[in-house]
């Protein structure tokens, strides 16, 4: 009994204890609970349904007002179809409805992309088709206020669009406004004042490129700026009496879009490349290509004052100035791509220039000796890219001269009775730029390739010159038949073929070794077609001999003796 109350005091205590504990365990369940349901709360609304709804009403909202906008540039072409207004004072106000619809894309905000494309592309609606309207139908805007307008419209999309964010939004502006200057110039006749609306579009573009990195529509603008400058070189080609309806206008102001064209796309490029050191795009070369194209060609075809010559000198300096810009400026440099680009050019004006500006002969021994100074300088500088253009100007001399039908005729034709000076030139510089050559083992393709065409371009000639001045040395003892003919051009192949294999040998070069091989293929072709059709038996019996010799002795001599020869 005396131990009653302690217990009873213990009892207390442990159940005091224990109810401390239930309401602990329950307000941290509440504070559990609690948090859990704001956290779940916070997740909800990024996957909610309410926001998506709100999504597609703002959606339905901004189409609604560009409907809203349309309908107004109805109302306004039925004012002026009525008469109820000066149709003057309905063109001011459509030109001021159409900016404002611009004014409105301009101060969407970024997140709101959707809305000012769609404000942009619905200014572009109203004001279009009512300039068409206003110039083809009412005949209130002649086709100079008309490119005037598109021109405001042009000017206040590049003052509003301004800001790199929002550039984008405007692009159906500048191409709508486009598009509107190549359809009026066509259908009114009246070309220069669109044209001069497209060039200054190009240089708004190009200004920004080079400023900001913006590309904007210059690849829309560029193209239909192309067109309208070949649809004016072509209309303006025909005779005066064919174009009766179209403006005369003198060589100058005929010249004049397409230079413009070409100065601007060139300067942009020179500048962004040679300045600021950007790469090339594909983009830039292509269109300063066609640019390029298009001024000479409006200056052959509508300045008849200004000779070829003087196009081929104007491609003999843009060919200095690109060979000094690839070799000066890009070569070494990390990005290739201005080099190539460059270089490409340069050769391209080259071959153009020589061509355009000297007689035939003359342009064939000048393109041969270019040949000979690009394998001379490939070599010592170890440049791939001037083995190539000199590939490229031997191939164009040897094509020039008549090379390459020389060679069929004199080995499988009716024999040539003299050969041309020009013939001889183009083969010893063939001969020299294969022998100039680096060829090694191991290479790749492309050196390959191009060891291969000047090896070919050199075995040909010697090939054709041997037949012939063999075939001239019979003639001064007999008269030569077929037959002979065909004996001689065979001894001739199988010669070259071993004389091939053999030197490809010993001095280490593939490419004589793969001709030597082709040749053989060619000799089976000629025995088949030549010797058995038009040789007599003996004659055929010793062409059968001669080929069989080659075709064992080819395999045996192309074999590398490395450890015999030392190349």
């Amino acid at each position: 009994m005396n131990d009653l109350p302690e217990t009873l005091e213990q009892l207390s205590s442990r159940v005091d204890a224990l109810e401390k504990r239930v309401h602990e365990l329950e307000h941290f369940s509440a504070v559990l609970a609690h948090p859990a349901t704001q956290s779940a709360a916070a997740l909800l609304p990024p996957v909610a349904e309410v926001p998506s709804g709100d999504q597609v009403s703002g959606i339905f909202l901004v189409l609604g007002k560009a409907m809203l906008g349309i309908a107004g540039a109805y109302v306004l072409r039925a004012l002026a179809e009525a008469g109820v207004m000066p149709r003057l004072l309905v063109a001011a106000i459509a030109i001021g409805y159409a900016i404002a619809w611009l004014v409105a894309a301009s101060r969407t905000p970024g997140s709101q992309r959707f809305s000012g494309v769609l404000y942009a592309a619905t200014s572009a609606l109203i004001l279009a088709p009512m300039v068409w309207e206003l110039t083809m139908r009412f005949h209130v805007l002649s086709p100079g206020a008309s490119a005037a307008v598109l021109g405001l419209l042009v000017v206040a999309a590049t003052a509003l669009s301004w800001r790199k964010e929002i550039s984008s939004d405007f692009s159906v502006a500048f191409g709508a406004a486009a598009l509107t200057a190549l359809a009026l110039s066509v259908v009114t006749h009246v070309m220069i004042a669109f044209l001069v609306l497209l060039l200054l579009m190009i240089a708004i573009g190009e200004y920004r490129c080079i400023h900001s990195g913006v590309q904007g529509t210059r690849m829309i603008v560029a193209a239909i700026a192309d067109c309208a400058v070949w649809f004016l070189i072509v209309i303006y080609r025909n005779p005066a009496s064919g174009r009766s309806d179209y403006p005369a206008l003198g060589p100058a102001a005929l010249v004049a879009p397409a230079c413009f064209l070409f100065l601007i796309t060139a300067a942009s490029v020179v500048y962004k490349t040679a300045v600021l050191r950007r790469k090339i795009t594909g983009f830039e070369t292509v269109q300063s290509m066609v640019a390029f194209l298009l001024s000479m060609s409006s200056v052959l075809f509508l300045a008849p004052q200004v000779s070829v010559r003087i196009v081929g000198m104007i491609c003999l300096l843009f060919a200095a100035a690109c060979y000094a810009a690839a070799f000066r400026l890009f070569r070494g440099a990390p990005e290739p791509r201005n080099f190539h680009v460059f270089a490409l050019w340069s050769a391209g004006l080259l071959l153009a220039g020589l061509l355009l500006s000297f007689p035939p002969a003359w342009a064939v021994a000048l393109l041969a000796l270019a040949a000979m100074g690009s394998a001379i300088l490939a070599a010592r500088m170890c440049c791939l890219t001037l083995e190539c253009h000199g590939i490229i100007y031997l191939t164009a001399a040897a094509l020039s001269c008549g090379l390459l039908e020389y060679s069929f005729q004199a080995l499988a034709g009716t024999m040539p009775a003299a050969v041309a000076s020009s013939i001889l030139l183009v083969s010893g510089c063939a001969l020299f730029c294969y022998g100039a050559a680096r060829e090694r083992e191991g290479e790749a393709w492309q050196q390959q390739a191009l060891h291969l065409a000047s090896a070919l371009l050199a075995v040909c000639a010697a090939s054709a010159l041997a037949a012939q001045s063999t075939v001239r040395l019979l003639a001064l003892r007999i008269t030569p038949d077929v037959f002979h003919v065909a004996l001689i051009r065979t001894l001739v192949l199988c010669a070259i073929a071993l004389g091939l294999a053999f030197s490809g040998s010993r001095w280490q070069r593939p490419e004589m070794r793969r001709i030597a091989y082709a040749a053989l293929g060619f000799l089976a072709i000629k025995l088949l077609f030549e010797d058995l059709r038009h040789g007599r038996l003996e004659f055929i019996a010793a062409s059968i001999f001669l080929f069989a010799l080659t075709l064992i002795g080819v395999p045996r001599l192309a074999r590398p003796h490395r450890a015999t020869f030392s190349g």
